[in-house]
């Protein structure tokens, strides 16, 4: 088993906390609403993660629940679960109660990302780390 450390360059990174920028503006779905595989509103897009050796996007951190975001909650979902993207809003390929059961996630308790961490999504999601390796 390899074990990456928090200093090494294979952390992912909040694209808001990098110096990295997407290629083209029409790209950002952060902020956008997603739905989920049947079309029931879930939330809105709150943060982009990219692995920063690869700088591509990994994963969608959802925001959901709450009032101008008193009491919203965080999920993580795999970007090869996002089946569709558009002005009018992101879809995944799972269901509402699907997501809200996923492993916790409170973006206030981690300060740093390594592939590590997100193992347990990527197993949640049936999606294999596009690094390989195990869940």
């Amino acid at each position: 088993m390899t074990r990456h450390h928090d200093d090494s360059p294979d952390l992912l990174e909040k694209l808001g906390d990098s110096t990295l920028m997407l290629s083209e503006f029409s790209d950002d779905i952060r902020g956008h609403k997603v739905v989920d595989a049947h079309g029931e509103a879930l939330g809105h897009v709150s943060a982009l993660f990219i692995d920063q050796l690869e700088r591509k996007v990994r994963f969608v951190q959802v925001g959901a629940g709450g009032v101008l975001g008193i009491g919203e909650r965080e999920f993580l979902v795999p970007i090869e679960d996002v089946t569709s993207t558009s002005p009018d809003g992101v879809r995944i390929n799972h269901s509402r109660d699907h997501v809200i059961s996923a492993p916790p996630y409170d973006p206030r308790l981690v300060p740093k990302y390594n592939r590590d961490f997100f193992y347990p999504y990527y197993g949640y999601y049936g999606i294999p780390p596009s690094w390989g390796g195990r869940y």
